[in-house]
């Protein structure tokens, strides 16, 4: 394709605009880079650049693609021929008056003519690659199975049987096209078809090779390694360069876009770059604090719970997440500390639980008394709306 900036941005429009918006906008860039009236030396391109991002959001299916997969959906599903194929610019006037002149072809982006553009670039593929957490922070070689298009082994891509050759088709003389005079009242008619004989190649083969039956290609599995960066996070795409299906004879192979999707993992949440882990301590360890073993992505860490510490509380951990992805350091790891509510008590534990609450009635002196488990409750429920955030070097 002629750009790989994005095609919304281009025209200036958001992602819900309607066809009139796109109309709209459309025309208003047309007309600024016509290359009759704009003679600035990057005019044509910007003029190619607008109609390629029109042609492809005004037409459903080549949106419905591009919206889902990006520049990805569109190079490795349609030819430039084909994304101006049903194209509609036939309210623009004098605007389509120049479309055969720079981007070639008869017939016009709507008509049914077919010019050879010689050797055709394999298409694009998509893989998308599923990894674990871990091997997304610390990056790993995985290898991956991927069906493809490969020129045949015994023809070499041509699908001439060995010790033969294509021959040019006598019916276009090798241009994939024939065309048609046609006199009516009106004039002399011109039309412009694909050859029947050639299917617009340009060449027949006539003795094809017995093992791609002529079609120079063949289905293969390949395996390949794929290098998965440290920091790696779900949507990262990939490129392999020349690692898509085989093109024609003579024209390079697509690219294949590895497409990551990090797994959910059992125990920890990725939120950016840092890691969420819940852990459950005893309400004694909460009052009284304690020291307690943290698994992170990077082993277990010894982290100290201060005395007092509240449920819901996050505490962090310097340095324990992902790595950035695009630069040096990583992520914390943020340690979000539940107290569990003590159940099925011993009546040992009973008589000291209400020996506390006798205990702490004097730090209530004027004030209506409160049960333990009354103010412990209270601790819950105050808790999601009072969090407090420390530190862990």
């Amino acid at each position: 394709m002629s750009t790989t900036r994005d095609y919304y941005e281009i025209l200036g429009v958001s992602k819900d605009a309607s066809d009139t918006e796109l109309k709209k906008a459309y025309r208003k860039l047309a007309m600024k880079f016509h290359p009759d009236k704009n003679k600035e030396a990057d005019a044509e391109e910007k003029f190619k650049e607008i109609s390629e991002a029109y042609a492809v959001l005004s037409d459903a299916e080549k949106k419905a693609q591009y919206d889902r997969f990006g520049h990805a959906g569109i190079d490795g599903r349609y030819s430039t021929e084909d994304i101006f194929r049903n194209a509609d610019f036939g309210d623009f006037g004098d605007l389509g008056d120049i479309f055969g002149s720079i981007f070639g072809g008869g017939g016009g982006f709507g008509g049914g003519g077919r010019r050879r553009q010689g050797p055709t670039r394999g298409s694009d593929l998509r893989y998308d690659l599923g990894v674990t957490l871990e091997q997304a922070a610390f990056g790993e070689k995985v290898q991956i199975n991927i069906p493809r298009a490969e020129n045949c082994e015994t023809c070499g891509g041509s699908g001439a049987k060995e010790g033969t050759s294509p021959k040019t088709c006598a019916t276009c003389r090798g241009s994939g096209q024939v065309t048609h005079a046609r006199r009516t009242p009106l004039g002399n008619f011109m039309t412009t078809t694909t050859c029947g004989a050639c299917h617009g190649k340009g060449q027949v083969i006539e003795s094809p090779c017995p093992v791609c039956r002529g079609s120079g290609k063949q289905k293969k599995v390949r395996k390949m390694g794929v290098s998965v960066p440290k920091g790696a996070d779900t949507g990262l795409r990939l490129k392999m360069s020349g690692e898509g299906e085989a093109g024609s004879p003579g024209a390079p192979p697509g690219d294949l876009y590895i497409v990551i999707h990090v797994k959910q993992h059992d125990k920890f949440e990725r939120v950016g770059d840092d890691i969420v882990y819940g852990i459950p301590i005893s309400f004694s360890q909460a009052a009284l604090g304690t020291e307690i073993q943290v698994p992170t992505l990077h082993g277990k860490v010894n982290m100290k719970i201060k005395p007092g510490t509240q449920t819901h509380s996050v505490l962090r951990l310097k340095g324990k997440g992902m790595p950035h992805l695009h630069g040096h350091g990583q992520g914390d790891q943020l340690v979000r500390v539940i107290v569990e509510t003590p159940t099925n008590l011993t009546g040992k534990q009973k008589d000291l639980l209400e020996e506390l609450e006798r205990l702490s009635d004097g730090d209530h002196k004027g004030s209506k008394k409160k049960g333990f488990f009354d103010k412990l409750k209270n601790v819950f429920e105050s808790s999601t709306s009072d969090n407090s955030v420390g530190t862990v070097d």
